[in-house]
């Protein structure tokens, strides 16, 4: 099983609401984790409602230092934010790289939008983009 690591500088909210959708959306094909480089310590528990209300507890998810998986065999690193792209070490043998940013929804804030509806409007906007790679990776799995 393929397994991938999703990046932010905190891993505190873009990067578990990416792993929470990705695992929902294909947990029988990937192994998925979250780590920052200069993770937060705790995942933000806007993040946390904002994953609820589609039906993903990230409840148990913790903020980790992306150190700890550069032997762990990660075959797919996804960047979601630009400071972790550029922060974002080599990691060991063959690694595929996608940088997909987002807004850091706690500083997102829009004058007509509550703090949670930012959480909301990127969570949307990350569970269109990761379910639709999983999508493709499951069609292209299913092709081969």
């Amino acid at each position: 099983m393929k397994k991938i690591l999703i990046l932010c500088t905190g891993n505190s909210c873009r990067s578990h609401m990416a792993e929470g959708i990705l695992r929902a959306a294909a947990g029988d094909l990937f192994e998925v984790f979250s780590a920052g480089s200069k993770p937060k310590g705790a995942v933000h528990p806007l993040a946390i409602e904002a994953l609820k209300e589609i039906g993903i507890d990230a409840s148990g998810h913790t903020s980790d230092h992306l150190d700890q998986y550069l032997n762990a065999g990660i075959d797919t690193v996804i960047t979601v934010c630009g400071n972790a792209d550029q922060a974002c070490p080599t990691f060991p043998g063959k690694v595929s790289r996608y940088h997909w940013g987002f807004e850091d929804p706690p500083h997102a804030q829009r004058p007509d939008e509550s703090e949670l509806d930012a959480f909301r409007r990127i969570r949307d906007e990350i569970k269109l983009v990761f379910e639709a790679y999983a999508a493709g990776y499951r069609e292209a799995y299913k092709a081969s």
